[in-house]
């Protein structure tokens, strides 16, 4: 499978492509700076420059894939205003750019609590969940074979290989790198299409927890 990632050099990003060719997967890695060439390489991807702020078609950069990935995101330190134009306008992009290539699978990296998000105010943090719920929800009608995984609060520990899957779930963290081993699962299990589900550490295996989705 060839995949793109938009993100290419974020946190879930760098532990996923190093899985993706573990499989025997091509990685193209969109990425805004050319500095960090160099390191998407060596997590086995092909790096590709592109912003997905600033340009307003993205789809050379995509390439000739079979799915993309949404793994950007303005993050932590950004205001309000980048949560729009990233977490939003960034997805919608990709969007656009799947469907200018002929490319009918794409998986999102979204959040808990974009499900529910308030209606208004709570600063930067309601505009990034809103953001969030506006680009699930765009993914879901874009005619896309879409699938959207909320993660909850994302730590840097060691992966575990176990978590819990559902459409809605109590609050809780996991790793990066379990959510990079969800994102492989869903890009290889078809039945994961048309799925929205929230994911935190739990006590079943990844492979399992997606297969009872």
């Amino acid at each position: 499978m060839r995949v793109a990632v938009a993100g290419g050099h974020g946190q879930v990003a760098m532990h996923l492509h190093p899985l993706l060719v573990k499989r025997g997967d091509s990685v193209r890695a969109l990425i805004r700076n050319p500095d960090h060439g160099s390191e998407v390489e060596a997590a086995g991807a092909e790096p590709v420059i592109c912003d997905l702020e600033a340009d307003d078609d993205v789809s050379e950069a995509v390439g000739e894939v079979d799915a993309v990935v949404f793994a950007a995101g303005a993050g932590p330190g950004s205001g309000a205003a980048r949560k729009r134009t990233m977490d939003l306008g960034g997805a919608v992009k990709l969007i656009d750019a799947a469907k200018e290539n002929g490319i009918s699978r794409y998986v999102i990296v979204s959040s808990m609590g974009a499900g529910s998000p308030p209606a208004s105010g709570g600063d930067t943090f309601g505009e990034y969940l809103r953001s969030k719920a506006e680009a699930d929800r765009a993914v879901a009608e874009s005619g896309l074979d879409y699938t959207i995984v909320r993660p909850g609060g994302l730590t840097n520990d060691e992966p575990t290989g176990m978590v819990s899957a559902a459409p809605s779930l109590p609050r809780g963290r996991v790793p990066r790198a379990d959510v990079a081993a969800v994102l492989v699962g869903c890009l290889h299990l078809d039945h994961t299409i048309g799925h929205t589900f929230e994911l935190r550490s739990g006590e079943t295996p990844i492979d399992e927890a997606l297969a009872a989705l």
